[in-house]
């Protein structure tokens, strides 16, 4: 069945070369590095043990963060980290510079992995949450380089999808020699598709062990001082939101602005895209709407300003930390929703929509707390916004229910640093 797989992607390879030049209409650095992603990349030379840590994306990235500390505290080991995208890499080569060895992810093809394999010569793989490839996971297993999934999770839609290629995911799950996965429910997804029990360990969410950093901290309250006019204005932060969302927030966002609370219509919202060829998209819809925006990157903000516009990159936690109350997107749309646990760690309260259900078990954390509240429409944005702008105490609670999940919930990294140091050994 592999067999079968990787001629389907032979025969598709114009098609993937022609949607990578597609998107780099859109977002053109997708059009630079190319070589990268079929397994030109420098040869590594060092004496250590090479662990390959790949992360799709910034999130995923951002996630595996406190991860890549521990890693680098090693003088055992060096790292190579790769990522998908170009966002993602951008955030590595920013977060890390020169102390990693940074390069695109090769394509799932046996020729492709064969000379990335030849040239970085990992001791360990390591992939973060379900970016599992038939292809890579066989090469890995023929070379005896042991392949672990960390912080693994499986949502119920995605489980189904696996399934419906049983013949090809069960060899692929077979050839990981651990999972450490986020939840039991989870964990049974993986066991019904395939991956042995004794492969299984539940370690919990390494999110969770996120830090924040006096100097962040302080970032923080200096941007708060400036978009709340020293305390005058309650901030609201709409973040990571898709194509389809804008719309509805700003639509919420005016009717707070019509309400007959004081509060209300001076409130102040930031609005950060998930992806950055949005910016300037949603930045129009916003003064099309009769807003008047600032954009985050030219540090241009003024108490005469509704929208701060969030058009940098890697400043999100930073802007939770400047905001009051948390709206989390890519869940008003079917997308499965982002990261709750960075606003909770800030003690905001969580508003989302619907479509959370590639973070279920946070979600039914942070409800089961009373911290989040899901909404369905604009109209249910605006009464769920309205009703913390009016209510402090309500506000302050729903914060310190989050913040409580977020802290209860510690302890992932530790677990998961302890079973990657057995396959260092």
């Amino acid at each position: 069945m592999r067999y079968i797989y990787s001629l389907l992607l032979y025969c598709l390879l114009p098609f993937i070369l022609l949607r990578l030049l597609w998107r780099a209409l859109a977002a053109p650095a997708y059009a630079k590095r190319w070589a990268e992603r079929f397994g030109f990349v420098p040869t590594l030379s060092t004496h250590k043990k090479v662990v390959w840590l790949h992360t799709v994306s910034v999130g995923e990235f951002l996630a595996a963060l406190p991860l890549i500390r521990r890693l680098q505290a090693d003088d055992r080991v060096q790292l190579v980290i790769t990522t998908t995208t170009p966002t993602g890499s951008e955030r590595v080569r920013a977060t890390l510079g020169d102390s990693v060895f940074h390069v695109y992810a090769p394509y799932d093809l046996p020729n492709v992995l064969v000379r990335f394999l030849k040239r970085v010569k990992p001791s360990l793989y390591l992939v973060m949450e379900t970016e599992l490839w038939p292809n890579t996971l066989a090469a890995c297993a023929k070379r005896n380089i042991p392949a672990m999934l960390i912080n693994g999770r499986l949502s119920e839609k995605s489980a189904r999808g696996y399934a419906r290629f049983g013949a090809l995911t069960k060899p692929m799950l077979q050839h990981l020699s651990c999972a450490a996965i986020q939840n039991f429910t989870d964990a049974a997804r993986f066991a019904a598709l395939g991956l042995s029990d004794d492969k299984v360990i539940v370690t919990g969410n390494i999110k969770f062990d996120l830090s924040l950093t006096d100097d962040l901290r302080t970032k923080a309250a200096t941007l708060k001082s400036l978009l709340s006019n020293n305390g005058q204005r309650l901030v609201l932060i709409a973040a990571s939101t898709h194509q389809g969302e804008d719309e509805i927030i700003l639509d919420a966002f005016a009717q707070l602005r019509s309400s007959s609370s004081d509060e209300s219509r001076s409130a102040v919202l930031v609005l950060v895209p998930r992806h950055p060829e949005r910016f300037e998209r949603v930045g129009q819809l916003c003064v099309s709407r009769g807003f008047s925006v600032a954009r985050r990157s030219e540090h241009s903000w003024d108490n005469t300003n509704d929208i701060l516009l969030g058009n940098t990159m890697g400043e999100l936690m930073l802007m939770f930390g400047a905001s009051d109350i948390a709206f989390v997107g890519g869940s008003l749309v079917p997308n499965g929703g982002h990261n709750f646990i960075e606003p909770a760690a800030w003690g905001l309260p969580l508003l989302s929509g619907e479509h959370v259900f590639n973070f279920a078990e946070v979600a039914r954390l942070m409800t089961d707390a009373g911290a989040l509240v899901q909404v369905g429409s604009a109209t249910q944005l605006a009464q769920a916004f309205l009703q913390l702008i009016d209510d402090e105490a309500e506000r302050k609670r729903r914060g310190v229910a989050a913040l409580t999940v977020a802290l209860d919930n510690r302890g992932a990294l530790d677990k998961t640093c302890a079973v990657i140091q057995h396959y260092l050994k």
